[in-house]
């Protein structure tokens, strides 16, 4: 069976990229490359499943960044 997911990639504010997977709760993970991050967001969504973990339906729209002010 073949699942899709959608990869949320951020980088903080020491370099490392950072990577979650919105439809698997437990599903993230970081790197100091993009690279090196797409290989291990691949074994962690492998775990995932492997520890039986449902993905949770969801339906990627569109990212937004909003900026507030405090």
């Amino acid at each position: 069976m073949t699942h899709s997911f959608t990869v949320l990639i951020e980088q903080g504010e020491d370099g490392a990229y950072i990577a979650t997977v919105p439809a698997l709760r437990s599903c993230y993970t970081q790197a100091d490359s993009v690279a090196e991050l797409l290989d291990k967001i691949h074994e962690v969504i492998e775990l995932c499943l492997d520890e039986n973990e449902a993905p949770i339906v969801t339906k990627f729209i569109g990212v937004q960044q909003i900026e507030v002010a405090i």
